[in-house]
């Protein structure tokens, strides 16, 4: 193992934390998992309950609901219980969360029966929605600062970010698991999504119970975080906290990040596929060598058959278009892209300080979103997938950014930025409402006043903390 890899994991008195850190990580890779398969679900909600496309984003509202009632008290329980007292603690709710899925796809059932209404399937749904997003809020909570106590703190952010490549790693499964279960079809060419959706959820629910078992019997050590600002003899707690510019902005900036991903994700369907009302979309006509292609790939393909099966259809215009199977696949290609990015934000987050990095990725997206809205064919569609690539080291750079020099205080100030979350609740609404009123391509708006407030928290940054850079650069001092 080399020297640098050693100094990335290694504490002050020279432990070596790696093993722990990949352990942590597999929550990383949950919570992708997770969060891709709320992502991919907004269409079939559309298709199965007649949902307009704001209806559906109630989806996301339920999610991050779950995130901004439980993020204060799982900062205060993750005090109390410590590191591996509140990781196990929201491994057990999002294992209540994903059984739940369970009795929520009966009740659906009977919505086919007349018994009950299409919108208490849908209330159904959500509740175990916002239950797995409540134990979530446990391990986001506990398991981002985590990773930046586990080495260097001058590698905090690079550390974070590893851990977050994990979650890349489940965002780029949950698209291909979700045109599985939610958007196949029999052999009669009727939709099984209805029947199938809780299959994904109830493993999730028994994977986390091992997860737990694991988790309570390893080695995982309580660590402070550095103290740059002295927060630990301040009399004032909380007050302190909210006494710091770079902190109080990182909230503001991870709300407005997170509203800008969960409208992005969220509409990915939408953006590949035909409106089924208005005939719009943003990907030109296919041309019909790329089904018969794939129809004859899949003749030949074995295994593959039911996978490359359905990746077009013609819609009521007589236009060939991508499916909602074949763009929930496609949501793979923009995890992906996603993923790497993360690899190469960690990479580049080694070399260059983090504020500058989150900056440029933030610039970039704000010039991409404005090239969407444009609606410019085939450029707009490759920007949708560019638009993952500079997301990806947003979340886990905001939050490091956020915490520098925090100390005892980390988890209590982790559960603020937590908290911001709920951005992704309320403007995913407002990007569905300008879709449904226009067109998608015009929904992007939203995302990219977004990213401007991203970039303008980073380029900021060393003037808000009073801090050169968070690359081997401690604090110069309080404010």
């Amino acid at each position: 193992m080399s020297t640098n890899k050693k100094s990335l994991f290694t504490t002050p008195d020279g432990k070596n934390l790696m093993f722990t850190f990949i352990l942590v990580s597999s929550l990383f890779l949950l919570w992708g998992v997770c969060n891709g398969l709320i992502d991919t679900m907004d269409k079939h909600f559309q298709n199965e309950l007649g949902l307009t496309k704001s209806q559906s984003a109630n989806v996301q509202f339920a999610h991050y609901l779950g995130y901004f009632l439980m993020s204060l008290p799982a900062g205060v329980l993750a005090s109390k219980l410590g590191w591996k007292g509140g990781i196990i603690a929201g491994l057990l709710i999002v294992a209540v969360g994903g059984f739940w899925f369970i009795p929520a796809t009966h009740i659906q059932a009977a919505v086919q029966a007349g018994h009950v209404s299409a919108t208490t399937a849908f209330i159904a749904y959500l509740c175990g929605v916002c239950a797995i997003a409540t134990g979530l809020t446990f391990l986001e909570t506990v398991a981002n600062p985590y990773t930046t106590v586990l080495g260097p703190p001058e590698y905090a952010a690079t550390r974070i970010n590893l851990a977050q490549s994990a979650n890349g790693i489940g965002w780029l499964v949950s698209p291909i698991i979700g045109s599985i279960f939610f958007y196949s079809k029999d052999a009669q060419g009727q939709s099984t999504g209805s029947q199938t959706l809780y299959i994904p959820y109830a493993t999730i629910a028994v994977v986390v119970v091992v997860l737990a078992a694991i988790f309570y019997f390893a080695y995982v050590p309580d660590i402070k975080n550095e103290d740059d600002y002295h927060l630990d003899e301040s009399k004032h707690g909380l007050r302190s906290i909210w006494s710091h510019k770079h902190f109080v902005m990182a909230v503001a900036a991870q709300f407005f990040y997170v509203a800008a991903q969960a409208g992005i994700f969220s509409f990915f369907i939408n953006c590949m596929t035909s409106d089924k009302q208005t005939g719009f979309r943003m990907v030109p006509t296919i041309p019909a060598s790329w089904d018969s292609t794939m129809t004859s790939l899949a003749a030949h393909s074995g295994f593959l058959h039911s996978w490359l099966l359905g990746w077009f259809e013609t819609n009521k215009f007589g236009i060939l278009c991508i499916s909602d199977k074949g763009a929930a696949n496609l949501g793979t290609v923009a995890f992906a892209c996603f993923l790497l990015g993360r690899l190469t934000g960690s990479w580049l987050l080694k070399k260059f300080s983090a504020h500058k990095i989150l900056g440029l990725f933030a610039v970039c997206n704000v010039i991409i979103t404005l090239l969407i809205f444009c609606n410019l064919g085939w450029l707009s569609v490759v920007c949708v997938f560019l638009s993952y690539f500079f997301m990806s080291i947003m979340f886990p750079t905001i939050f490091a950014l956020g915490i520098f020099g925090l100390g005892a205080l980390t988890k209590k100030a982790s559960s603020f930025i937590v908290m911001a979350i709920m951005g992704g609740a309320i403007l995913p609404k407002l990007m569905g409402y300008i879709a449904d009123k226009f067109d998608m391509s015009r929904g992007f708006i939203v995302p990219m006043f977004c990213f401007v407030f991203v970039a303008f928290y980073a380029l900021n940054w060393p003037k808000f903390s009073n801090a050169e850079s968070l690359h081997g650069v401690g604090a110069a001092g309080g404010h």
